[in-house]
This record gives structure tokens, sequence and C-alpha cells, in this order.
């Protein structure tokens, strides 16, 4: 059972970053490369407590979809999201936020369960453990991009 923590300092109020987190829109920009799109419940906008999104996005030359629920949440500091339907046997991303000197620590908990048993821990060991942190990484990258440099209201 894997499980990928990063953190990062974004240099913007904790309010703009929670708010970024949760936004369906920038989620879509973040993950253009993957042709990620919101198809079946909240698909535009900022997604709260206790809704639902289901993505599709091709991983792996593979098209695949995968329902999450927003099942904690604390505006600003933390929400949690946990897939309902999918490709994992499990998966709960935790979005965690603190204001600090000149801006926020945002800290990212992504703990998943591969299906297939030991086939599956092998894959997560081989590769979907290092493509989970990059794709982690690429959009924390674009949240801190969106928060620090004012794009955020072209997404809210």
């Amino acid at each position: 059972m894997p499980l990928i923590t990063q953190q990062f300092i974004v240099n913007a109020p904790i309010e703009i970053c929670f708010d970024l987190s949760r936004s369906i829109e920038l989620h879509v920009i973040s993950t253009r490369h993957t042709g990620e799109r919101a198809i079946a419940g909240v698909t535009t906008g900022l997604i709260g407590l206790h809704e639902t999104v289901t993505w599709r996005a091709r991983h792996f030359g593979i098209w695949q979809t995968l329902t999450s629920k927003i099942t904690a949440y604390n505006r600003p500091y933390y929400f949690a999201d946990e897939m309902v339907s999918g490709i994992f046997k499990s998966f709960r991303h935790q979005h965690l936020f603190e204001q600090v000197a000149g801006g926020t620590r945002m800290t990212d908990i992504f703990d998943f369960t591969s299906p297939l048993g030991l086939l599956g821990s092998l894959a997560d060991k081989l590769l979907l453990e290092h493509y989970m942190t990059r794709l982690l990484r690429k959009r924390n990258q674009v949240i801190k991009e969106y928060a620090e440099t004012g794009k955020w209201h072209e997404v809210f």
C-alpha cells in the first residue's frame, strides 16, 4: 500500500490554495497531458463536502474512469477525497493547508492500493508509485503557478 507525501510552500493566501486544490477547472489544466475531463457529478467550479466527480483520462494508453468523493472538509485547512469506483482497489488523497510566514504550506498525502494482490503490489513498486508521484508533483506545480501569479482568477 504505497503512501506518497509531498509538501511545498506557495506564496499565496491559504484560501486561494485551498480553493485551487478543489477546482475542477484547475484539475483539468494540471492533467491536460492525460486528456482528463470531468464527465459526471461536479463537472465545473469548486467541489465540496459529500460531492462526487467522475473523471475520464488516458493513463498508460488506456482510457479509464474514476469517481471520487469529498469525504472530509474543513475550509481552509483540510479536505480529503476517496475513490468510490475506478481502477484502484482503494485510494485516499488528503490535502492539508497551513498558513506560514509569506504563504501557505500545502501537504498532499496520497494512499492507494492497486488491485490484483501480489501482482498489483509489484506494479505499485515498479511503476505506479513513481507515476502517481509525478502526477501529483505536476498538479502541485500548476496550483503554485496559478496561486502565485494571479492566474487563479481564470478558474474561479
